[in-house]
């Protein structure tokens, strides 16, 4: 147990104020503030070197948003046309399984499995309200949850009976 002695009260912490009281060599209208950089700002850089650090990130960040616009959920992605495709979304989430496996998102969060990445995929609805649960099992004892909600709970034996056709197409013929 430490002990102090004295006040436990620390001193404030505030932008440091132009005036005689606080600065011995301050004079009005003669001297300019002591320095125009606070401790945050850091050292300056000369703006050549800060236009081409700029140059470098912009070019570094390219072919990142290049890569996220490809990807992007609200797009449609190219499935296998002739197998099922079982697709839920609301404003937040949303899930895909067609023929290349199981896609998942939550807001700007992503994963995708393929089918021979997925141990069980699980469904559970809720017993009051509209939550769609879709739980997806990998081999190695990790699963990841996903809910939608849904317009309304009839939805959710439509969706079951899409889900089941994508697993029983895709699924079951990468177990045997």
């Amino acid at each position: 147990m430490e002990q102090r002695i004295g006040s436990s009260s620390q001193p404030l912490k505030s932008e440091p104020v132009k005036g005689a009281g606080f600065d011995p060599a301050f004079i009005p209208g003669l001297t300019p503030p002591a320095s125009g950089r606070t401790e945050d700002d850091g050292p300056e850089k000369d703006p050549e070197v800060a236009e081409a650090e700029e140059a470098e990130e912009a070019e570094e960040a390219a072919p990142e948003q290049e890569e996220t616009a490809q990807t992007s959920p609200s797009e449609p992605e190219e499935a296998d046309a002739d197998g099922p495709v079982f697709e839920a979304s609301d404003r937040r989430a949303r899930i895909v399984a067609d023929s290349r496996g199981v896609r998942l998102s939550l807001d700007d969060q992503e994963c995708e499995f393929r089918w021979d990445e997925i141990g069980a995929v699980e469904t559970e609805t809720a017993r009051f309200g509209k939550r769609y649960t879709v739980t997806v099992h990998t081999p190695d004892r990790r699963w990841y949850p996903i809910e939608i909600e849904a317009p309304a709970r009839s939805r959710f034996t439509e969706w079951d009976e899409q889900l089941d056709a994508v697993l029983d197409a895709y699924f079951e013929e990468d177990a045997e």
